[in-house]
């Protein structure tokens, strides 16, 4: 079941990258993302009300949900693409992948959770497999502030998706299930969307593009509603910090995506960094051997 779970969050988030790309455009970026996960909540209460699965939330919870909102379906978009503006897309996943070591620290720090070593080992081959697959683009980067800037946007949306998946992880610890804490947060992450737009004067404009409604169904229903309540049940199951490998990951679906509609090269380097990836995910994923029973006594 775990192994269905992860797999589907890697192959559905790793064909969103070109689903996002396809709303660039008419439609302000903030208006898009807003129309995303308006529809995904939608979707989700209709369903969770259909079939009574939706859950009963207590004033913390939808506290809790509020915040993992703001963190998971609304500030960290946001921050990416505005590091898109500056830095190569490689490079923003190269900092985004990073969340395996972040999230690794983030349960220590709030659930007193031990980081097991071969989290990091593995997290660390998969940064280092990145840093091959994006070599050209992070060769080609000259410097300068508006550098810094993209990292730190990008620096920053990483670290609120971390603590959106803690927040997750919080809220499955007093029980309530993926689907409803997502539903809730989808919910405010779109009205604090819709806040921030009627404030900064963003126009709620419409594109009636086939390809932009296509984008946007694919988007909200299997890029939100399954592939979000996917990944955090793994959350859940997993640990933050052995979920979020899906972050290194799904890179890997992006760049294949991307050699089929906009002609992506493999290179020498980007193999190579594809052989660490794989390593670094049987690293993370391999059950500890057994300590031998003399261990143990001493």
């Amino acid at each position: 079941m775990n192994l269905s779970l992860y797999l589907c969050t890697v192959l559905i988030w790793g064909t969103t990258w070109i689903a996002l790309k396809w709303q660039l455009g008419v439609v302000p970026i903030a208006v898009s993302v807003l129309y995303r996960f308006a529809l995904a909540a939608a979707v989700l209460f209709a369903v969770l009300r259909a079939t009574g699965r939706l859950q009963p939330m207590t004033r913390s919870a939808h506290g809790a949900a509020l915040a993992q909102g703001l963190c998971l379906f609304c500030v960290n978009f946001l921050c990416f693409l505005n590091a898109s503006l500056w830095l190569p897309s490689g490079l923003v996943a190269v900092v985004f992948s990073t969340s395996t070591l972040w999230n690794a620290l983030g349960a220590r720090l709030c659930f007193g959770q031990r980081i097991a070593p071969n989290v990091v080992g593995g997290g660390v081959l998969g940064l280092l497999g990145l840093g091959g697959l994006f070599w050209p683009q992070l060769a080609a980067q000259q410097g300068g502030w508006h550098t810094w800037l993209g990292l730190g946007y990008a620096l920053a949306g990483t670290l609120c998706f971390s603590a959106g998946n803690l927040l997750s992880a919080l809220h499955q610890r007093r029980g309530l299930r993926p689907l409803t804490s997502n539903a809730w947060g989808m919910l405010y992450g779109a009205g604090l969307l819709a806040g921030y737009c009627l404030v900064s004067g963003v126009p709620l404009s419409w594109d009636p593009a086939p390809r932009y409604l296509g984008a946007l169904l694919y988007l909200a229903i299997p890029g939100s509603v399954v592939a979000f309540t996917a990944y955090l049940t793994l959350v859940g199951r997993l640990g933050p910090e052995r979920a979020a490998y899906c972050t290194v990951l799904f890179p890997l679906v992006a760049l294949n995506v991307s050699a089929w509609f906009e002609g992506y090269q493999w290179t020498t380097p980007a193999l190579a960094g594809l052989a660490l990836v794989m390593a670094g995910n049987w690293l993370v994923f391999r059950k500890p051997r057994p300590r031998p029973l003399w261990a143990a006594a001493r």
